[in-house]
C-alpha cells in the first residue's frame, strides 16, 4: 500500500496519516507544494503545543506565496520535523516521505475526520 492510499487529505491542502503507535503524521500534499512552487520559508510550532482542527498552526513561504497551513484534526504536537525549518527546500523535493511537517497525538474524536478526503478524490476534486 503506497503512502498515499493510506492518507486523507483536507480540502486545504493537508494531509492526514495514523502511525502504527495511534499518532497522527500532518503535512502538505504534493499539489499544495507544486502550486507554492520554490519553498524559501517554514515555521513551525513547539513539541507540546496544542491545536484545536482548523487552526493555523504553520506559516509556509515560497517565491510566489505566503501562506498558513491548517489542522486537520485537534493535537497535541509530539514531534516537529525541525530540519525543515533550516532546509525547506526539502518540501519541494519529497513532500511525503521527508518533508512531513508535525506528529500529533488526536485531542479530537473520530468524527472530526468525516470531512476529510482520501487522497484519490482529493485529486478529484482538484480537476
Amino acid at each position: 500500500m503506497s503512502f498515499t492510499e493510506k492518507m486523507l487529505c483536507s480540502k486545504s491542502h493537508e494531509y492526514l496519516l495514523k502511525n502504527d503507535d495511534d499518532t497522527y503524521t500532518i503535512g502538505l500534499t504534493d499539489y499544495a507544494v507544486e502550486q507554492l512552487g520554490d519553498i524559501v520559508f517554514l515555521e513551525l510550532p513547539e513539541v507540546d503545543a496544542e491545536f484545536s482542527k482548523g487552526d493555523t498552526f504553520a506559516t509556509i513561504e515560497s517565491v510566489k506565496a505566503a501562506s498558513e497551513i491548517y489542522m486537520p484534526i485537534s493535537g497535541k504536537v509530539i514531534d516537529v520535523n525541525s530540519v525543515l525549518v533550516d532546509e525547506p527546500e526539502i518540501l519541494n523535493e519529497d513532500v511525503y516521505e521527508k518533508g512531513w511537517l508535525i506528529k500529533v497525538e488526536a485531542t479530537g474524536d473520530a468524527s472530526e475526520q468525516d470531512d476529510l478526503l482520501e487522497y484519490e478524490d482529493y485529486k478529484e476534486e482538484l480537476e
